[in-house]
């Protein structure tokens, strides 16, 4: 009815209005996607960097052996292999590889207290399947409360069952505790800080890299030395040492702002299993700002890939959004970090690979990436300890491409697919998010999008629910394109960062 009512209207606000009639677009891709996501990935060898960026891995095609080859070393060594990072993706690769006693495996971590500006949220599946004990959990959020550009606030989280959360961390306790399990397996941590790698040449599997790095363990200023290994496995981040040293391809980031702010016991009980998603161009003009429940205090924070110079301005619209919820609250600290917008074209180079943030494996929309960086760390090498029978084989890049690149886009593929459509439906202007949250009433979209996110496998194959789903997101898009009294989309000017995105 709403349709039928609007039909002359929504004709020339799709003609006027490109951007909404790419919305339009936008809206029954998502549908599609939520139906059959799977039917929207690339078949056979392609991955979901060569989809994003063929031109680059068309020139980065394999070359070279392959097959594993014998593992040669005229000092009588075990094979090694590297960790550059010592965060989730890190330290779960370096637990697997530990495990393997015919390798060596060695892991670099600068900061072992650093503190990562993160929303701290990990689904429900991770702590089973990472055997993540309840004490690394500061709480147990189990509703979420959604807030449009214009206030309206929508609840969400009934359909969750008595068991079922998601979990909130601090990342110093949660990359702690990995960590040291990896350490205690039998990885070597070395507290020091990579500054160059030398890599050997495309089809050489015999030359170690050389990793140079500043030493700091028990020492305030590093001293030089280097360690040459077999393998480097590098997940060091967005900023990535490993990334650059490997020609992983351009790339492009958002800036993630987080404030910890100390609120009063009265204040910190509203959020004692509640969590705050706000979205409007005020906090940010493509992404959405947050309040999350710590252990003893909030995290508020927001994000943006294209106007990244008015970070802090987003950043002070969120905390006046939260308003009396966290009046009063004393800032106890101060984060920012840059957070990967998408994959590396080039994930895997010779016998180096890129795990977590520096594979650039953060989901759009949700901004997701500790259970991404977890898994990516595990899966990588489970692939170079199945390959390397016991440290008697050298894996080559196209081992690793044929198992932990297509095991990976395998399975997570489809879910990167359908959160880079609903940031590009929902986060482009006000009208969209308004939309966004009234989307979220749906008690549909709520369990599909919990399933989704506790057990990371895209939920949805009702057909009758999914065609509403869409008629609905539709009817909503051009209410709230035709309503005057929503705030307007501020504009700035920001010629190299407003570039569209990579």
């Amino acid at each position: 009815p709403v349709m039928k009512n609007l039909s002359s209207k929504f004709v020339a606000l799709t003609t006027e209005d490109s951007m909404f009639s790419r919305t339009l677009l936008a809206a029954a891709a998502l549908a599609g996607l939520v139906a059959d996501a799977e039917a929207f990935m690339p078949t056979g060898p392609a991955t979901l960097p060569s989809i994003q960026s063929a031109r680059i891995n068309a020139r980065s095609s394999t070359v070279g052996p392959v097959m594993a080859v014998p593992f040669k070393n005229d000092e009588g060594r075990k094979m090694r292999v590297a960790v550059v990072g010592g965060g989730p993706s890190g330290a779960c690769a370096a637990e697997i590889l530990a495990q393997e006693k015919g390798i060596e495996t060695y892991i670099f971590e600068r900061k072992m207290d650093n503190i990562k500006p993160c929303g701290g949220a990990i689904p429900l599946c991770m702590i089973d399947e990472f055997k993540i004990p309840t004490d690394v959990i500061d709480r147990k959020v189990r509703k979420m409360l959604m807030i449009s550009p214009t206030g309206k606030e929508v609840p969400i989280g009934q359909t969750l069952a008595d068991d079922e959360y998601i979990g909130m961390v601090r990342r110093e306790i949660l990359d702690g505790f990995l960590r040291n399990r990896a350490i205690d397996f039998g990885a070597e941590a070395i507290n020091g800080l990579v500054t160059k790698i030398d890599v050997p040449a495309k089809d050489d599997m015999e030359t170690p890299y050389k990793i140079h790095y500043s030493n700091y363990n028990g020492k305030k200023v590093g001293t030089p030395e280097t360690l040459e290994v077999d393998m480097v496995i590098g997940g060091d981040g967005a900023n990535s040492r490993v990334a650059k040293e490997m020609d992983s391809g351009e790339y492009n980031y958002a800036i993630a702002f987080q404030e910890r702010i100390k609120i009063s016991d009265e204040q910190m009980s509203f959020y004692e299993e509640l969590a705050e998603m706000y979205v409007g161009d005020d906090v940010s003009p493509d992404f959405y700002g947050w309040v999350f429940p710590k252990y003893d205090h909030v995290g508020v924070g927001t994000g943006t890939v294209i106007n990244r110079p008015a970070i802090k301005e987003y950043q002070n619209a969120i905390r006046e959004r939260a308003g009396k919820k966290i009046e009063g609250g004393k800032i106890i600290k101060i984060e920012a970090h840059p957070i990967p917008e998408h994959m590396r074209p080039r994930r895997v180079n010779n016998r180096a690979m890129l795990v977590g943030d520096a594979a650039g494996y953060v989901t759009k929309c949700s901004g997701e990436g500790i259970y991404f960086a977890a898994k990516s760390g595990r899966m990588a090498a489970e692939a170079v300890v199945k390959l390397s029978q016991g440290g008697k084989m050298v894996p080559t890049q196209a081992d690793m491409e044929k198992t932990y690149i297509r095991d990976f886009d395998k399975a997570y593929g489809p879910t990167y697919t359908v959160l880079d459509i609903l940031q590009q439906l929902f986060y482009t202007n006000n009208p969209a998010r308004e939309s966004f949250v009234e989307m979220c009433e749906s008690e549909y979209v709520q369990q599909v999008t919990f399933d989704s996110y506790l057990y990371k496998k895209v939920q949805g194959n009702d057909p009758v629910s999914d065609i509403k789903l869409l008629a609905n997101t539709v009817s909503s898009l051009v209410k709230n394109n035709l309503r005057g009294d929503l705030p307007k989309d501020r504009t700035f000017y920001n010629p190299v960062e407003s570039l569209q995105r990579l």
